[in-house]
């Protein structure tokens, strides 16, 4: 082995309420610790806040606002799939989520890492701080995440134009 491998682990930061905070932290603790095992590792930490569905809207609209819960990503997620979902429980239904899966072409997915790189770049010009735990950085504000980073490495290592 020449180099140590990166594996990235994506998760949600979904609130600042205890159980989603220990819960963050707790999958940094793991990542940290998994790197002494195997020194050849480097663990990658990409995140969205708060939600995953973040990183989905991304993908076909702007969605630079702050939610103040999970469910409120539904109306943006109705409005970008052309949908009519009740609730994010009706959403995530296998075959719904897939089925807005569907519409995503390349083209989408590299306007999700801009529109994802435009909601980092505007935390860092609110004066937004970043928090640093352990190695990994995130923002505590909603929104923000780093799942662009990783897929943006993806597609450059296939070769893939931005």
């Amino acid at each position: 082995m020449t180099g140590k491998t990166e594996i990235w682990h994506l998760s949600d930061y979904e609130s600042g309420e205890p159980v989603h905070v220990r819960q963050f932290t707790e999958t940094m603790d793991n990542m940290k610790a998994a790197m002494g095992i195997g020194k050849q590792i480097t663990y990658k930490f990409g995140y969205s806040n708060l939600t995953f569905d973040l990183w989905i809207i991304l993908h076909k609209i702007d969605c630079n606002g702050s939610y103040a819960h999970r469910r409120n990503y539904i109306e943006p997620l109705n409005r970008a799939y052309g949908e009519n979902f009740e609730n994010m429980d009706e959403y995530k239904h296998e075959a719904n989520f897939k089925r807005c899966l569907k519409q995503l072409t390349l083209d989408n997915v590299r306007d999700a890492i801009a529109r994802a790189n435009v909601i980092m770049a505007g935390n860092q010009e609110n004066g937004y701080r970043l928090v640093e735990y352990k190695g990994y950085k995130y923002y505590r504000e909603n929104p923000a995440l780093a799942i662009n980073e990783i897929i943006e490495r993806i597609m450059s290592d296939c070769g893939l134009k931005m």
